[in-house]
């Protein structure tokens, strides 16, 4: 498993609708390129995460907690071993592109809305299975049988933070 993050600037506001980014085009386009794109493809979940305000901190509203959370993600596990156990696999993430086809079928509305986001965003052919392989988690979360409408939306969201920041680079 691989996690990093990073600021999408030098001074870390591009991009922010809290404060003006101070940094020349040429700085960010400079520090944006130490991230190559075929390294980005390679990243299955993509996201922002904005400064937290104030107001949010003290927010009375009980989070989920995170025993409720493992126990979700525990549920997702055994659906996928058990979906799986005939395959030799035992999770999502080691679907081969033939086991995608099988597994992470779309309905119509599902290959439309992946259909407009590969030509809206200019994904690659390996977004393509990631996505799919994403949707299929996020609907095991939900203990879902089907990758619905939802879950597809969810995981492209997941895979548009490159498109965003380094489009022009």
């Amino acid at each position: 498993m691989f996690i990093a993050s990073m600021n999408p600037c030098p001074c870390g506001f591009f991009g922010s609708k809290e404060k003006e980014c101070s940094c020349a085009p040429r700085a960010i386009e400079k520090y944006m390129g130490k991230i190559s794109g075929p390294l980005l493809d390679r990243i299955d979940i993509q996201i922002e995460v904005a400064p937290v305000k104030y107001e949010k901190l003290e927010n009375e509203e009980i989070p989920e907690s995170s025993e409720v959370i493992k126990q979700r993600v525990n549920k997702a596990r055994k659906i996928q071993q058990e979906r799986y156990k005939e395959n030799g696999i035992y999770s999502n993430a080691q679907l081969t592109p033939k086991l995608v086809n099988k597994y992470c079928k779309l309905d119509k509305e599902g290959k439309a809305i992946l259909q407009n986001a590969f030509e809206r965003l200019g994904l690659s052919a390996r977004a393509h299975g990631r996505i799919l392989k994403v949707a299929r988690t996020i609907a095991d979360l939900d203990s879902e049988e089907n990758i619905n409408v939802n879950h597809i939306a969810e995981a492209i969201q997941y895979r548009s933070l490159d498109k965003k920041y380094w489009k022009n680079m």
